[in-house]
């Protein structure tokens, strides 16, 4: 157990991490899973074998990450033969299991683990391969606590059995078989008197299909052999890269690492205000399956990244020069635009940051007539992805972007294909895999987010709205991006009003004040001001370059007109003011 650590206004008490009271004959376990896998149902579904077929007290504790479903899981379990008045999480386990095998290689799920304890991994290598695939800190807390390892691939398991990809019931078989909390028979008995308890109303195949993922994974369960000596050479990937900001390294990437809790309340601003963008440093790797792209089929139609709910798929287009220096096996084609047949095209996945719900491919329309279900983009296993094939998305990032600047007569953005060609400003959000909220939001932000104040209501788009440590809305290359805000109570259309009639009053006042400055400003600019058409996206823009000349105009004087035309020039440059309904649905006022 631990405390706030207050160093800076000294109010915390000192205390000894290492200090317990917790008797040697309570298990005490620890399972790591994936929000909407299964593993916390399951955990719930043990404590109540146990609870009510055994003579043992339990408890139940369940650490839910701030994002929807997709994200890690902790659940902290105790059993034993005493009432369990332990108020606080487990701190030394001896059960620890591991319900995706991607948290292995990312986080130290054994950092919690006392010596001897039972460590349960599910992992698609066996036992005679899986030792060489661990990071070296985890092989070297495997052999200093001499943790007895075992390894199930409940991935098989779960296909073989018609049970897709849950794998909850043959990782809760193995927590029974291996933990001793009952005797294994009477155990794996209980687990199937409680799966006809769950599943009888479903139909007896149902019922068949979860007994044989039981009598599968007691199959599949194997113990590793642990050499005496830590022996990879590969070590946990840092969380964010170098050049992230110093915030993002100090700070978000200590909470992303589940170490938020060991930060001092220094390390936090005191303003409360935290940088926007940074779910592209989350780097998740949470998908099982992820999508390729086949450019010899794909008709650049858009529509994948259209669908996209986490915006990891994106294209661009591009002169032959600016792919010079591009790396090995970067895929570009020729454009399919009629007014842009010299240049070349490319569509890019973010295999990092993709969940696998597999939309691209249900609504790709291209196929191979030569091989058929074979589309223009397919999903293959994560595994399957060459490391070096992974740096292609930073390299597609340095690619330049559509500017607004000449466009209106060139990209229609009514239309799919040339709307996807700009770069969405919501990215990557902590929404469940196959979100039907989110590509609304992202296409609003790819139209308007950099003039876009958003009003959100309080729901699902607030949470993967305005997420931390991480928030997916960001900055595009001229460092604007979408205003966000969340009012708690039942009034987002109120509001929303209230912005938009701020922003109006705001800008009736700056017209004001150019038309009282025309002398110092010149004819010429303050007409262009007051006049300019915005229609249109290079409209936008040539009005922003607009009120950056009265800025240089007006910005070294000093009276008070001066002053509040500073204040509220940008409000010259057109405003999108959008209610957010909490389920995603947006409205411009």
């Amino acid at each position: 157990p631990h405390g706030i650590t207050d160093d800076v206004t000294h109010t915390s008490i000192a205390y000894d991490p290492g200090f317990g009271t917790e008797s040697k004959d309570v298990t005490r376990a620890i399972f790591y899973g994936l929000g909407s896998d299964g593993t916390v149902g399951a955990n719930k579904n043990s404590i109540k074998i146990i609870g009510e077929e055994t003579d043992n007290f339990t408890q139940g504790y369940f650490v839910y990450d701030s994002k929807k479903s997709g994200a890690q899981t902790v659940s902290h379990l105790r059993f034993g033969p005493r009432p369990i008045q332990s108020t606080y999480l487990i701190d030394k386990a001896n059960f620890v299991a591991v319900h995706q095998y991607g948290f292995v290689e990312r986080y130290d799920t054994l950092k919690l683990a006392e010596e001897g304890a039972t460590y349960l991994l599910n992992s698609p290598y066996g036992p005679d391969e899986i030792w060489d695939r661990l990071p070296r800190p985890v092989q070297q807390t495997i052999v200093d606590k001499k943790i007895k390892f075992y390894v199930i691939d409940a991935y098989k398991v779960a296909r073989e059995t018609g049970m897709g990809v849950r794998t909850n019931t043959i990782m809760q078989t193995g927590f029974f078989a291996l933990s001793g909390v009952l005797p294994r028979d009477e155990a794996i008995q209980k687990i199937k008197d409680s799966i006809r308890k769950t599943y009888g109303n479903r139909g007896e195949a149902v019922v068949k299909k979860n007994f044989a993922a039981v009598d599968g994974a007691l199959a599949e369960l194997h113990e590793v052999k642990v050499p005496t000596a830590a022996t990879s050479t590969k070590e946990f990937p840092a969380w964010v890269p170098e050049a992230a900001p110093d915030f993002v390294k100090n700070v978000t990437a200590e909470i992303m690492a589940g170490n938020g809790d060991q930060l001092p309340v220094s390390a936090f601003p005191a303003d409360g205000t935290y940088p926007s963008g940074t779910t592209r440093f989350e780097k998740r790797n949470i998908a099982l399956e992820v999508p390729v792209w086949e450019s010899d089929i794909c008709i650049q139609c858009g529509k994948c990244s259209l669908v996209c709910p986490h915006s990891v798929i994106r294209a661009k287009l591009f002169e032959k020069n600016d792919v010079e220096d591009k790396p090995e096996g970067f895929i570009v084609s020729k454009a399919r635009w009629r007014q842009m047949s010299n240049k070349l095209f490319t569509l890019q996945v973010s295999v990092e940051d993709c969940t696998g719900c597999q939309l691209c491919v249900q609504v790709c329309p291209a196929k191979d007539k030569s091989n058929v279900g074979r589309k223009a983009i397919n999903m293959v296993p994560r595994l399957d992805i060459p490391a070096e094939r992974l740096g292609d998305w930073d390299y597609f990032l340095t690619l330049p972007d559509v500017t607004a600047t000449g466009e209106q007569n060139v990209f229609n953005y009514t239309k799919v294909k040339d709307a996807q060609l700009k770069a969405p400003l919501f990215e990557f959000s902590g929404a469940c895999a196959g979100c039907g909220e989110t590509p609304y939001l992202k296409v609003l932000t790819q139209l308007f987010g950099d003039r876009a104040l958003m009003a959100n209501a309080t729901g699902c788009s607030s949470i993967y709205g305005g997420n931390l440590p991480t928030t997916p809305y960001s900055l595009n290359a001229d460092g604007r991006g979408p205003a966000w805000n969340n009012s708690l109570f039942e009034d987002a259309a109120e509001f929303g009003m209230g912005m938009r009639l701020a922003v109006d009053k705001q800008l009736a006042y700056a017209r004001y004040l150019v038309d009282r400055l025309r002398g110092e400003i010149g004819e010429d600019l303050a007409g262009a001001l007051l006049n300019a058409d915005q229609s249109t996206s290079a409209g936008i823009d040539e009005q922003r370059v607009r009120v950056e000349r009265l800025k240089e105009k007006i910005g070294k004087r000093t009276d008070p007109e001066a002053l509040d035309l500073m204040m509220v020039a940008d409000q010259l440059v057109k405003k999108n003011v959008w209610i957010v309904g909490g389920d995603g649905w947006a409205y411009d006022i």
